[in-house]
């Protein structure tokens, strides 16, 4: 017999497990289908540096023992100077993280196929109701997610989205001991998440120290091949190189060694989504894509992408309803633009123009947050216009104008 789930979801990342999760508990028979073994997992995909914030934590229940460390400040570096906001957060322990929420959504019924490659969405009628796998076997449900981050072979597959190899952001992060946290010449990094806006280290984009305890931390660099990126670049530099260069240049990391088997590299994408959702279908997560733009959050709205979803497929099947078509699915549209990334738009355009600014640029932006103070940055944050304009200067003028121009014209 052919086996038929309420919901399907491909891939146990952040997004599908909590969608999982959350259908589970509601009763639904769900499926979670997830490329690597159980016996590594997540080995491949284990590559977020997983900081979050106190409204994630609570929201989701996450519990103490997935965490290497709270924090209570968040640091703004530029190549000269820096900028310190109080802001509670958590660094979690990603692998632990990712495990919990097999293991919630086990709990709550959830039934997980591992060694489970995705590769084509089954249709009928022009619209999905399956997913084959593992090339020949295959899987229904009224309802399929789509959470297999950016290679996205259902939501590519179906048109849902386009996601363009020139905005795709690549990154690799180490796990280092012997730190020097509170280093004199830099800004106190103890229990504190920081991110460096600096050419030198990360054309078009920017680096990070997450300290995680002791004399440990989770430290990378993150950039897109963008207009700052092919300015900027070193010849034939690549990600590698820049975060070996960083090691070798901050006196930080002079006695720093990489804790073993702690090296992860990802990617995402910084753009618009084209869609989200089609008749019995929705696509979260970094298949959208959903992380924040501007400094690269992608637990919380990942975990609230898979939540849209999960209300979104509940509302679709509550009570025998059984309505799937694309209006009933675009729900999870509304709730995506309302609740997960409100203002993304603006929020991407606010990263463009962030990432063109010079080093020198960077330093100014920072001695202006420690004379205006962490309120303003706050609702420039949200997008706030008033804000925006206390931090905008007219040596961003042409900046602005030279981008409005490629996005009405092109480059």
């Amino acid at each position: 017999m052919t086996e038929h789930y309420d919901v399907v979801v491909a891939g146990a990342g952040p997004a599908g497990a909590q969608c999982a999760r959350d259908l589970a508990e509601r009763g639904y028979d769900t499926v979670v289908l997830e490329t690597e073994s159980e016996a590594e997992f997540p080995r491949q995909s284990n590559k977020s540096t997983a900081g979050t914030f106190p409204s994630t934590m609570g929201s989701f229940n996450i519990p103490d023992d997935v965490v290497m460390n709270y924090t209570d400040e968040v640091v703004i570096e530029s190549p000269n100077d820096a900028y310190g906001r109080t802001q509670s957060g958590a660094v979690l322990e990603f692998a632990d993280f990712k495990r919990w929420l097999v293991a919630e959504g086990r709990d709550n019924g959830a039934e997980y196929i591992f060694d489970a490659r995705v590769t084509n969405p089954i249709t009928e009628n022009g619209e999905i109701i399956g997913v084959e796998y593992n090339r020949d076997e295959e899987v229904y449900g009224d309802i399929v997610v789509d959470a297999t981050g950016p290679n996205a072979p259902l939501a590519k597959k179906l048109g849902v989205v386009d996601l363009e190899r020139e905005n795709q952001a690549i990154g690799i992060e180490y796990e280092l001991e012997g730190i020097e946290i509170d280093h004199p010449d830099y800004a106190d990094l103890t229990d504190a998440m920081m991110l460096r806006l600096d050419h030198d280290l990360a054309p078009g984009g920017y680096s990070w120290i997450f300290h995680t305890g002791g004399d440990t931390a989770k430290v990378g660099i993150c950039y897109i091949q963008n207009t700052a990126h092919q300015e900027y670049a070193r010849d034939g530099f690549t990600v590698d190189d820049y975060l070996q260069y960083w090691l070798d240049t901050d006196p930080r990391f002079a006695d720093a060694e990489r804790i073993e088997g702690k090296q992860h590299r990802g990617s995402a994408h910084i753009q618009l989504p084209e869609g989200l959702s089609a008749a019995n279908f929705m696509a979260v997560g970094d298949t959208v894509p959903t992380i924040d733009p501007l400094w690269g959050e992608g637990i919380g709205k990942g975990l609230q992408s898979g939540r849209a979803a999960a209300i979104t497929a509940d509302n679709c099947l509550m009570a025998g309803l059984d309505d799937t078509s694309a209006e009933a699915m675009s729900t999870y549209d509304r709730l995506w633009h309302e609740t997960v990334a409100p203002n993304v738009k603006k929020r991407l355009h606010m990263t463009q123009l962030l990432y063109r600014g010079t080093n020198e640029r960077y330093d100014k932006l920072v001695r202006d947050l420690n004379s205006i103070g962490g309120d303003t940055l706050q609702r420039a944050n949200g997008g706030d216009i008033r804000a925006l304009l206390r931090i905008v200067k007219s040596e961003d003028v042409p900046v602005i104008a030279r981008y409005a121009k490629e996005q009405f014209f092109g480059r």
